[in-house]
């Protein structure tokens, strides 16, 4: 098994879900309000009147036979929509209950 973190511009949340359902991927953890900022080239997300936009995260664990599928289309989409600032870490987990 393996875990996909994936952080994003909370405007695109319901498109990220989406993706994740029609990957068969149906558990996952949401936080709809994170700030950060992209370690490239993005805007920050701060939530302050100079930065006002926010980011939302998400973390899924999928079976390993799904990770490249799914890492594909978060390129894509990320491709499609240059500001986006989409990014996704796949972690391995060790146990579980």
């Amino acid at each position: 098994m393996k875990s996909i973190f994936i952080a994003f511009d909370q405007a695109h949340y319901e498109r990220i879900v989406d993706m994740l359902e029609h990957s068969n991927c149906r558990g996952f953890t949401a936080w709809d309000l994170v700030k950060g900022r992209g370690s490239v080239d993005g805007e920050p997300h701060y939530g302050s009147h100079a930065w006002p936009s926010m980011a939302s995260a998400i973390i899924t664990i999928v079976e390993d036979s799904k990770v490249d599928s799914i890492l594909a289309k978060l390129r894509q989409f990320n491709e499609d929509r240059p500001k986006l600032g989409l990014r996704a870490f796949v972690w391995n987990i060790e146990n579980q209950i």
